[in-house]
């Protein structure tokens, strides 16, 4: 009598393969985790040390023991993500997403919150190199005297809105650019073609209660002059400069010298 045997129809098998894998991501962190524990080989019974007392004992906190759990975790999710190469592509996902859900299992938000730390410290060194780019950009920029409204006749220019002022020789910066400080709102320094009138060494100002105003170099016959002064503050309408910078120009200057201030 012959039997007729219907053959057996198996339901999924890539989805079974792929719970497999899944599986696998899984016993990889863990295997990892554990650090390869085996079974060692019988060896001779050592000497049992004396044990320390309990009191002598230094055991960790609750905190240290959360960072040990974490550091581990994320040690071995790491480790077996790099094993993923070696399974099949079809299969690489739920791998993958088998470490990931066990890193989680054991450390929740462990992983998460490293990578947004690690995309945090990037956004920071982009924010960071960004600022020194726009920072040189600027000091270059400051340091430049082309295509500026200072003909090459004047002697002496000022950029009131950059805050410097240079020396030139028929058109050529001779020294600076340098800082300085312009008058404030209501006590502007004016702007123009002006010419160097007179200069005194050892200067103060009567109008403003004998106030110093070393190596005063004045460019109009209203009280305006380059000197030596702090840059924190606006002046009263003179052009304020570091002391050596002051120096420079009253030895530089003279008068009758072609002054432009824009």
């Amino acid at each position: 009598m012959n039997i007729r045997r219907t053959p057996a129809h198996h339901s999924g098998p890539t989805r079974t393969i792929r719970r497999r894998a899944a599986a696998l991501g899984i016993a990889a962190v863990a295997a990892i985790g554990i650090g390869g524990a085996g079974i060692a080989p019988a060896t001779a019974a050592p000497s049992i040390p004396s044990l320390p007392a309990a009191g002598d004992i230094a055991l960790p906190g609750p905190d240290e023991i959360n960072d040990m759990v974490r550091d581990g975790v994320l040690d071995a999710h790491d480790a077996a993500l790099l094993q993923a190469g070696k399974v099949p592509e079809q299969f690489r996902d739920a791998y993958e997403q088998g470490v990931r859900d066990l890193a989680d299992l054991v450390a929740p938000g462990a992983v998460q919150e490293r990578q947004d730390q690690r995309d945090a410290a990037e956004r920071a060194a982009a924010a960071a190199r960004a600022e020194r780019e726009a920072r040189t950009a600027a000091e270059q920029r400051r340091a430049s005297t082309n295509n500026t409204p200072c003909p090459a006749s004047a002697r002496v220019c000022v950029d009131i809105d950059g805050k410097r002022t240079w020396l030139q020789q028929n058109g050529n910066t001779s020294y600076g650019p340098v800082s300085m400080s312009p008058g404030k709102p209501g006590q502007d320094t004016p702007r123009g073609n002006f010419t160097v009138q007179y200069k005194v060494k050892d200067e103060i100002s009567r109008e403003f209660n004998n106030a110093p105003m070393p190596y005063a170099v004045y460019f109009t016959n209203n009280g305006h002059a380059f000197h030596q002064g702090t840059l924190d503050t606006q002046s009263a309408g003179c052009v304020r400069m570091n002391n050596q910078d002051a120096i420079t120009y009253f030895n530089a200057l003279n008068p009758g010298d072609q002054v432009f201030i824009y």
